[in-house]
């Protein structure tokens, strides 16, 4: 079971953007990134095309590594270490190792 998943709210351990928070829009669980957003911006030379009359530098999200990165706890208000709980029926479920309370 992936720890970090799409619509996750996630903290930023290193880089440019320590300390900052967004949200997981896309994961690449074989690459081991995840893209993040407001997170990592880049800047990219766009050429003109019929979609995209203007062209030009474009500013968006890069991907950042899932190491990188620390699932929020809305209980705790804090980043958090995250286990995982096997139940009763078979199915797993996410916890905050530092408050115990389910993700």
């Amino acid at each position: 079971m992936d720890k970090i998943k799409k619509n996750d709210m996630v903290y930023v351990l290193a880089g440019r953007d320590r300390g900052k928070t967004g949200k997981v829009f896309r994961v690449m669980p074989r690459k081991d990134r995840a893209l993040v957003e407001g997170i990592n911006y880049i800047k990219k030379h766009a050429r003109r095309n019929k979609q995209d009359q203007q062209g030009g530098i474009v500013q968006k999200e890069s991907s950042i590594h899932l190491s990188n990165l620390a699932l929020y706890c809305k209980g705790c208000g804090k980043p958090a270490r995250v286990g995982i709980n096997v139940l009763a029926d078979g199915t797993r479920s996410r916890f905050c190792k530092r408050c115990k309370e389910a993700i």
